[in-house]
């Protein structure tokens, strides 16, 4: 049976136990193949992974009693490692993409804007939008709010408003998300 120390473990976020560090006094063990093996005592799993020339690798330790595996580990090792790196590219979180426009955008460019803020919900990032003013545009204040509802009312169904228009200084924001149970597409 290959010695390996717990030094040998660091790739993997928590330490595993190995073959004679294992302390429980009775184990469920299972074989390489995944097939359950029963409940036994621990000299009795050791005597199994020696005799497979395998090791003895603590699986689940808070279950009752701990589940084992007899495996490769090293093989074992090099699989846990891959999956943590793919969960860890698979659980990218989300991210706060800003769009800005002025009160004068004309329609098409408007559009535009919105298509990008429907890739953007697509992508499951959250939107925030941000109207600003500029010199006397600041007299006329409900415009940029009919403007924020236009772009609301535009994207309809597929969003959900996390934070109402509010003003700022020069600035209207507001943030929308993508509503879950509607698929979202471009209009």
């Amino acid at each position: 049976m290959p010695a390996i120390s717990n030094e040998e473990t660091i790739p993997i976020a928590k330490l595993i136990r190995l073959n004679e560090n294992i302390r429980a006094p009775m184990l469920r063990v299972i074989d390489d193949d995944g097939k359950q093996l029963g409940i036994m005592s621990r000299a009795e799993a050791l005597q199994i992974a020696v005799q497979q020339e395998l090791d003895l690798v603590e699986i689940s330790p808070e279950s009752d009693p701990p589940i084992v595996k007899v495996t490769d580990w090293g093989k074992y090792n090099y699989h846990r490692t891959k999956q943590l790196q793919k969960n860890r590219k698979a659980s990218k979180g989300t991210e706060l993409k800003q769009i800005r426009f002025g009160l004068k955008i004309g329609e098409h460019d408007l559009n535009i804007k919105l298509n990008q803020a429907l890739k953007f919900l697509d992508e499951g990032n959250k939107v925030k939008f941000t109207l600003f003013y500029r010199g006397r545009e600041q007299a006329h204040r409900d415009i940029g709010f009919q403007l924020a509802q236009k772009v609301i009312n535009q994207l309809g169904d597929k969003i959900l408003v996390d934070q109402q228009p509010a003003l700022a200084g020069k600035q209207l924001t507001f943030v929308v998300r993508s509503n879950r149970n509607a698929k979202v597409k471009n209009p």
